[in-house]
């Protein structure tokens, strides 16, 4: 599964040399997820209605260009693990010249609402938006 969202730098993104403030491009990561997730129908509130949150537990970030003020990103996320966690691989690239600007990958894991205890296992619900039979 995966998706891909267009973002241009907004001027409150910026630091004093005119590019994007590096805490900004976690958020820039978010808006792809939340693509990805709504796609499957699992969006933040679907899990919570089911259930389940997902906290992050892991995040990595390489940085290789700034990015600019007004400058057009192309963010992408795709989902590459899913049976005990849920593991998010994103790329940042210049959406003109597809220029890589940073990459890296996000760890959730499955938390039940109700008693805050992690599962060791994907919940059946999230197998089931991703159309896979469960094995409970």
């Amino acid at each position: 599964m995966r998706a891909e969202v267009e973002i241009k730098v907004p001027f409150f993104d910026i630091d004093i040399l005119g590019i994007a403030w590096h805490g900004h491009y976690c958020k820039y990561l978010e808006i792809a997820r939340c693509a990805m997730l709504d796609s499957i129908d699992y969006g933040y509130m679907t899990m919570r209605e089911t259930g389940y949150v997902w906290p992050i537990v892991d995040l990595q970030l390489r940085y290789v260009r700034p990015a600019k003020f007004e400058q057009r990103l192309r963010v992408s996320a795709e989902l590459v693990e899913w049976e005990y966690r849920m593991k998010i691989k994103y790329r940042i690239t210049d959406a003109e010249t597809g220029e890589v600007l940073a990459k890296g990958h996000t760890v959730q894991a499955a938390v039940d609402s109700a008693s805050g205890e992690m599962s060791f296992a994907s919940p059946p619900i999230f197998l089931e938006k991703l159309g896979i039979e469960s094995a409970s």
